[in-house]
């Protein structure tokens, strides 16, 4: 006879019971995906890919669920959107998790913008996608038509409270019809450092289609779980790129997948950690047809007593022949107490392949510093320009020339904060 030890509920596992319980008519589909989320808990050292991002043990407690935007709140979050420069040629708004109309420019034609009930089911979510499933509404839907190539960049911007301790769920749905184009930006802004997310965004992309998402998270929610979830037809591409600059906790999950020949598949990522803040990149690419071609590229800078984290694993099915993947993590650690986790992996079932990873971790290059010094520059000066450079490395994965300049800017300002200086 066999035992099981039940694991005893966390005060933050017992509080978001209470909170579904609380919900007015949860469906079928909620309730079975809380089921699921309880039977499984939050993640902790347990579950190998959170492994060095134990969630249990940092989400001492849930915050309240944020209510849907009232008045007042959609007029705060106007405000906020008017005083912010735009990155997209089309704004699309969604407030504590909730998209709204109202804040959002018209679409043009060949795209179609809506409200998000729930997604399909899906038998592959992990406990915070469930999470997620169980508690988010009203999100954000795009369907570009077949055959458009949208010029308008799209940007959506998510507004949170500054103060207010509150937990939002976000739900994003962006589906590509044959043979369509399109640029997205995400920003998640103004959160506090009560502030809890949970953001998931799922991606389908049909043949021959072109998607590139870029990724900005930069408040101070203290904490920001966010998943990405693609799956790419024949020939489809998709590159996705995300700055970390931010969030006491920030872990982004990114499962990408192609069933069909030819996709091409491009995940970078630039995190910024500074004081005691976590960022972790962990991500999943399969592979599960042929001529399938892969690229990861991400980059770490970690400060003071932060803690950075990069897991990847490229899958590589049975019959999945001629697929080509390389993956690459480099961090640079900046103090004694900083902490750097890689952890790439290759799961190679074909025989015709070319797959490679590499992970490095390093201080910055004493003798480039000194150089830089013997022709005049101040110590601070000299190190951030050569972290500059290494941070634009990455960003060079960028395919949208005004999307990399932003995030150049942003990482010039973060270098000179550091610095002690005013950003330029």
């Amino acid at each position: 006879m066999t035992l099981h030890r039940a694991i005893a509920k966390t005060a933050a596992e017992t509080t978001l019971a209470e909170q579904f319980a609380s919900l007015a008519n949860p469906d079928s589909d909620q309730v079975a995906a809380f089921a699921a989320f309880a039977d499984k808990g939050l993640p902790s050292r347990r579950d190998e890919a959170w492994h060095y991002t134990d969630l249990r043990s940092a989400m001492a407690s849930a915050a309240p669920l944020a209510p849907p935007p009232d008045a007042d709140r959609i007029s705060a979050a106007r405000e906020m959107l008017v005083a912010r420069k735009r990155v997209g040629d089309l704004r699309l708004a969604i407030v504590d998790g909730r998209y709204v109309p109202q804040l959002s420019d018209p679409a043009p034609a060949g795209l179609l913008v809506g409200t998000l009930a729930k997604f399909a089911p899906s038998g592959r979510a992990s406990a915070v996608v469930a999470l997620n499933d169980a508690f988010a509404s009203n999100g954000l839907s795009l369907i570009v038509d077949a055959g458009v190539d949208l010029k308008e960049r799209i940007e959506i911007v998510h507004c949170a409270h500054a103060e207010a301790p509150q937990s939002a769920y976000s739900r994003l749905s962006i589906t590509l019809l044959a043979g369509a184009k399109a640029r997205i930006v995400e920003c998640f802004v103004a959160a506090g450092p009560a502030y809890q997310r949970n953001a998931v965004t799922r991606a389908s992309l049909n043949a021959s289609t072109m998607c590139s998402l870029v990724t900005i998270v930069e408040d101070d929610a203290s904490l920001h779980v966010e998943t990405q979830i693609a799956d790419l037809g024949a020939d489809a591409e998709f590159n996705a790129f995300a700055l970390v600059a931010g969030c006491a906790l920030a872990r982004r999950e990114l499962i990408v997948r192609h069933e069909e020949a030819g996709a091409k598949i491009a995940l970078a990522g630039l995190a910024l950690i500074d004081g005691r803040r976590h960022a972790d990149a962990t991500l999943e690419v399969v592979h599960a047809a042929p001529e399938g071609q892969s690229r990861e590229f991400f980059r770490t800078i970690v400060a003071d007593e932060g803690t950075g984290v990069f897991q990847g694993k490229v899958v590589v099915r049975p019959g999945a022949q001629k697929s080509d993947g390389a993956m690459k993590s480099q961090a640079i650690l900046l103090s004694p107490q900083a902490a750097m986790n890689n952890k790439p992996e290759l799961e190679i079932l074909a025989d015709d392949v070319v797959c490679g990873h590499g992970a490095t971790v390093g201080a910055l290059d004493p003798e480039q510093v000194f150089y830089l010094q013997t022709r005049g520059l101040p110590r601070s000066e000299a190190e951030a320009m050569l972290l500059e450079a290494f941070a634009a490395e990455a960003i060079a994965r960028v395919d949208e020339p005004e999307f990399a300049q932003i995030l150049l800017s942003m990482t010039r300002a973060w270098l000179a904060g550091r610095a002690g200086a005013a950003p330029a």
